[in-house]
């Protein structure tokens, strides 16, 4: 309820209004306010891109376990040794391996920049 009231009734030192003050601020609340724009901003896109990245490898994990699941369908059906591509099934298992470890290494990096850059994680 106090904040109806302050919308409602601008107090004395609000009463040359919000423009009026802005224009007024010095240098030093200038560069505060953009510093913490900034600040949060950068801070903000650093926890999306670590969770981003965090989500990446799990699904790229699962998706090299889910590889391994040769089961049939249903009953009636069964993978046939000839209809195994061997040289796929290694090449893609490979490259998933790769793809897993470039993106642990972009994470470690984000990781260790974020911690330095914002004390966090």
């Amino acid at each position: 309820m106090e904040e109806d009231n302050e919308l409602a009734a601008p107090s004395a030192s609000d009463s040359e209004g919000a423009f009026f003050s802005s224009l007024k601020r010095n240098n030093k609340q200038i560069r505060d306010d953009r510093a913490t724009a900034i600040a949060e901003d950068t801070e903000l896109v650093y926890k999306r891109k670590i969770e981003d990245l965090e989500l990446s490898i799990k699904k790229m994990k699962r998706e090299q376990d889910n590889m391994l699941d040769l089961s049939p369908t249903n009953a009636q059906s069964l993978i046939l040794a000839s209809d195994f591509d061997s040289t796929q099934y290694a090449e893609k298992d490979i490259d998933l391996g790769i793809k897993i470890r470039n993106t642990e290494i972009t994470l470690d990096i984000a990781r260790k920049r974020y911690q330095y850059l914002f004390g966090g994680i």
